[in-house]
């Protein structure tokens, strides 16, 4: 049951204040500082005067999609190799639209929204475009940072329900025997490494979320009425989890639209949780 009397309240303001000491204002702000520029590549340029069909090759042999077109030193458009042909590459260049193009300053956890519809991306460094973001750009480093903060973020929120909801342990009911071993045997280990911690602490992501789902209640708290659409969110998050965890493909399992899409969602779910708490 969610605490009702004061007794219940000042533990659920120290659970927050021990826990809590991160929220989604947070990550945003640490990643403000975390740009476009971090993963960009420079735009490589073929000029207008050349022939379509070399060029092509040379793309080929790059495996580039596209590539920038030069006249004069100003790269004023694009070209893509499926459609080059005979003639000069100016014939066919594309003009590049707003809508493609970001500053090199712009925050990661805004550009993810940006790939969800479109494969590319071109970047503006002042007034030039001299750089390229693909949806593989979102393999690197610094968006697997930015993935796991998230991650992390909605790990340690439904933790903190937990505790709130299953006062006590009284959550150890709900596990499977083999479960619950392998949480024990975990504090155990940390135990031995002199790290003061809870049984609680020892979960794992799986068994937060079986937890979470079994109380329709701590889904109403949070304004989510579905039960099968936080299962779908949990259920990703873990897969992604794990693909960053241990360095794997970060869509394997998913695709970047669903990457994307969750990504939003697992913030919106972060949110809901945080205002929730007040």
């Amino acid at each position: 049951m969610k605490p009702s009397n004061l007794k219940d309240i000042s533990q659920k303001k120290h659970i927050k204040m021990k826990q809590l000491k991160s929220s989604s204002k947070d990550l945003r702000y640490l990643f403000e500082n975390i740009t476009v520029k971090h993963v960009l590549e420079r735009l490589q340029c073929c000029n207008a005067e050349e022939d379509a069909v070399v060029v092509k090759k040379r793309m080929k042999k790059l495996d580039f999609d596209v590539m920038g077109i030069k006249d004069k030193g100003i790269t004023y458009g694009y070209v893509k190799q499926l459609k080059l042909k005979n003639g000069l590459c100016k014939e066919y260049r594309n003009l590049f639209h707003p809508s493609e193009l970001v500053a090199e300053s712009m925050p990661l956890i805004d550009l993810l929204p940006i790939l969800h519809d479109n494969q590319r991306i071109f970047v503006l460094e002042r007034n030039q475009v001299n750089g390229i973001v693909t949806r593989g750009d979102l393999q690197k480093a610094p968006i697997r940072m930015l993935l796991f903060g998230l991650v992390t973020l909605l790990e340690m929120n439904l933790l903190y329900l937990i505790k709130i909801y299953y006062p006590k342990d009284s959550w150890t009911k709900h596990l499977k025997v083999n479960r619950l071993k392998n949480a024990e045997k975990l504090q155990s280990i940390r135990k031995e490494r002199n790290e003061a911690i809870d049984l609680v602490d020892c979960l794992q992501f799986c068994d937060k979320s079986k937890l979470i789902l079994k109380k329709p209640e701590i889904l109403k708290s949070i304004g989510i009425k579905s039960i099968q659409y936080a299962e779908r969110i949990l259920k990703s998050s873990e897969i992604l989890r794990n693909n960053l965890a241990h360095a794997q493909d970060i869509v394997k399992g998913l695709s970047w639209t669903k990457v994307i899409n969750l990504a939003k969602e697992i913030e919106l779910f972060i949110k809901r949780c945080e205002e929730s708490y007040k």
